[in-house]
């Protein structure tokens, strides 16, 4: 538990310089967007009944040549309402060298009761906006290829987290030496929340990935926060029923 412990406590420290950062120097240029300086944040369930708001912190390590190591980080902000409408935020990595705030690169509002999803690009003012199907209910079977182990429970932000680790082996058909790869992934899960507080994912092939939620907010968020800002071009994306490509699940 202390090793967890310490991991939230470096991963919140990279929040508060981030923070400030944005603070000083809001005002930056997007700068170009690049693939490898994108994450995709965290999942939140649309769950009606628990609303809350925080902020997730994002820190990777990524092996380059010459033994030498690429760390990034950035913060997203998400929120849940009463109604289980959700936001989320996808910013751009940033180096630890860098002053400001990490560019917004999409926002994601999705809404269970209408089943409509909203991304919409600051960069373009376009909303994009699809009505999702219902999915289908299905039973989750166990991977054989996936070891699942119990971590137990801690407290973290003063609500009780269930720790799972689970490690995938399996191999890399481009390696030439044959070397089993070993992906290992932990979650710290809220029952309270519904939503992992803290995760870890390590892959030889692309490093240390870590997010931690911090400052929670257990009250009900803004009801514009849920909206598209004035001035976006909003676009309907919704398939047409019938149309090749269109099935019968969708996640939010």
């Amino acid at each position: 538990m202390r090793q967890q412990t310490l991991l939230l406590a470096a991963l919140l420290n990279t929040a508060i310089g981030v923070v400030q950062a944005q603070q000083a120097a809001s005002d930056e240029p997007p700068v170009y967007h690049e693939n490898h300086n994108q994450v995709a944040g965290v999942f939140i369930p649309p769950v009606p009944g628990i609303p809350f708001s925080a902020t997730v912190v994002i820190a990777r390590e990524r092996p380059l040549r010459h033994h030498q190591v690429e760390r990034k980080r950035t913060i997203n902000q998400i929120a849940r309402d009463s109604n289980g409408r959700i936001y989320n935020e996808r910013r751009q990595l940033e180096p630890e060298s860098f002053h400001g705030s990490p560019p917004l690169i999409e926002a994601h509002i999705f809404d269970p009761r209408t089943r409509i999803k909203t991304l919409y690009d600051p960069l373009t003012h376009i909303a994009r906006q699809r009505v999702l199907p219902v999915p289908p209910k299905t039973d989750e079977l166990p991977n054989p290829w996936v070891e699942v182990e119990d971590l137990g429970t801690t407290t973290l932000n003063g609500l009780k987290a269930k720790g799972t680790r689970r490690t995938l082996t399996f191999m890399d058909p481009s390696d030439d030496d044959e070397e089993a790869l070993v992906v290992v992934q932990e979650d710290w899960y809220s029952e309270d929340l519904h939503i992992n507080l803290l995760s870890r994912t390590s892959d030889p092939r692309s490093g240390v990935e870590m997010t931690a939620l911090s400052g929670i907010r257990r009250e009900e968020p803004p009801g514009n926060v849920f909206e598209v800002p004035a001035g976006y071009k909003i676009v309907d994306t919704t398939p047409i029923s019938g149309s090749p490509g269109v099935s019968g699940g969708a996640n939010p």
